[in-house]
């Protein structure tokens, strides 16, 4: 049966899932980068880029597998851009170029509505602005036999979470403590909402731990 997960979400060692004061120079926040430096050396994430050479270990398995067996992607709209309120510039396309990663009909939530745009590689921007269960119900048919992504930011997971949406979530645990930003797990009873810890492995340069809402 088709699931709800999260996968590849990078967090800190004190909890923290991006860096404080997103922006163009610093989209995963400032020092956010740090925690996604498990992922940067595999084989998966320099394929993405078109590079060569890599490395295949448990950070590798992980990371192929955070992007494996999605039918349809949900975004939060820091996750799409820097841009806030209206969209005055709609030339903006999101981070990613004209080919994005996602390959998939992909669901940014925002309050501000705006026409799909069609990228390379199959990737379709849906912006949704009548709520979070309007795109996962939008996402879910999209996605077919295949499973939905909550691919962040770190408000979005947390939403997702705290209704019972999400059926697993794989975190990436770094070994940095970044002292302030997005912080995943505060006011969050992971357990009182069902989760629990079924899987774990250490990679090479990160803990990995999945979580399965029982």
């Amino acid at each position: 049966m088709p699931q709800v997960r999260v996968a590849g979400f990078s967090v800190s060692a004190d909890g923290y899932a991006a860096g404080p004061e997103q922006s163009l120079e610093h989209p995963l926040g400032k020092r956010g980068h740090e925690i996604f430096a498990w992922y940067f050396p595999t084989k998966t994430f320099r394929t993405m880029q078109g590079q060569a050479g890599g490395t295949e270990g448990v950070d590798d398995q992980y990371g192929a597998r955070s992007m494996q067996g999605f039918g349809a992607f949900i975004l939060g709209r820091n996750m799409f851009g820097p841009i806030r309120g209206p969209w005055t510039n709609e030339d903006w396309k999101g981070w990613w170029g004209g080919n994005p990663p996602y390959h998939a009909p992909t669901f940014v939530l925002t309050n501000h509505p705006r026409d799909p745009i069609v990228m390379e590689g199959g990737t379709v921007f849906h912006f949704v602005a009548d709520g979070i269960r309007s795109a996962l119900d939008q996402a879910r048919a999209a996605a077919g036999d295949l499973d939905v992504k909550i691919g962040g930011g770190v408000a979005t997971v947390r939403q997702y979470l705290e209704i019972g949406a999400v059926d697993e979530m794989h975190l990436a645990m770094s070994p940095v403590v970044l002292g302030r930003g997005e912080a995943l797990f505060a006011g969050l009873d992971l357990s009182a909402l069902g989760y629990a810890v079924t899987r774990s492995a250490a990679g090479e340069r990160a803990t990995h731990l999945v979580l399965t809402r029982q």
